[in-house]
């Protein structure tokens, strides 16, 4: 079996950073598999080497141990390509040009009863999806999913994942009947990036062999986007396990901006790794 922790180098890791890659890390130790870090970059206008540099930094500090060398997703560009190449010739795909204020006028007046928020924000009202498409697909533009022909592709009203984390223990079925409404269509490729989290995280899962995902809660919801890219693309469902986030003293989530709990401003004060270890209620890993 194989977990991995995958960071954004956008910003200094934090107390929920160290829980979740101890989280991963632990789990792998557990039932005998093998630990994996991967970069996380496509974001290349806030990706910084230095933040990269401070990752490998402070996981080492952890005590965590990796194969090398690590992905990093701005080298994975031609896989993403691959991928939705595959959705556009499954006719799956349409180029948007729409904007946020765009989608949040045409959302001003939603229908009673309709969501308007899903896992990945709110909903697209599909203003582009009936606009002609150009016979190749293009390069540069926003593209999103068709969820709709998604979910006639797949074939079957449901699919189901595994989780296995202390927050929604249990098997999960996506009712692909209800993903239209409730998920909308799903942006894959971002103008800026080429490609998008859901896609990205979907193939190197995929070609990383990961069988087993830790993650935070607040991506439970996005795993049923996972779920059915999985389906259409036929990769393996890996074993889900979303971890309790860690929050500060007024219940409010962690984020890379919460520079007073980052992991390096305890190194520099002389915490040790268990002290950071003890901060978060989590085990270190000792040497077999």
């Amino acid at each position: 079996m194989r977990t991995r922790f995958a960071p954004s180098p956008t910003g200094p890791l934090h107390l929920g950073h160290a829980f979740s890659a101890l989280t991963a890390a632990h789990l792998a130790r557990t039932l005998g598999g093998e630990f994996l870090l991967r970069i996380e970059d496509i974001d290349q206008s806030r990706a910084r080497p230095e933040w990269e540099a401070q990752i490998y930094d402070d996981l080492t500090w952890l005590g965590l141990t990796w194969p090398t060398p690590v992905m990093r997703q701005s080298d994975r560009m031609p896989a993403y390509r691959a991928a939705l190449q595959t959705l556009w010739d499954m006719d799956l795909l349409y180029p948007c040009t729409c904007k946020r204020r765009d989608i949040e006028a045409a959302m001003s007046a939603p229908q009673e009863g309709v969501p308007t928020h899903g896992p990945d924000g709110l909903i697209y009202p599909g203003t582009c999806r009936a606009k002609p498409k150009p016979s190749h697909m293009p390069s540069g533009e926003t593209l999103r999913l068709d969820m709709a022909k998604a979910v006639t592709a797949i074939g079957k009203p449901t699919l189901t994942f595994t989780e296995i984390g202390p927050v929604h223990t249990g098997t999960h079925t996506v009712e692909l009947t209800k993903a239209p409404e409730t998920l909308g269509d799903i942006v894959l490729a971002r103008r800026d990036m080429g490609t998008s989290y859901h896609l990205s995280v979907v193939i190197d899962d995929a070609d990383q062999q990961i069988t087993h995902v830790t993650r935070g809660a607040d991506l439970f919801e996005a795993t049923q986007i996972h779920v059915i890219l999985q389906a259409l693309l036929n990769k393996p469902v890996p074993t889900y396990h979303h971890h309790d986030l860690i929050r500060d003293a007024q219940g409010k989530r962690l984020a890379k901006r919460d520079d007073a709990r980052a992991i390096a401003l305890y190194r520099a004060e002389g915490k040790t790794p268990q002290d950071v270890a003890d901060l978060i209620d989590t085990p270190l890993l000792s040497p077999l």
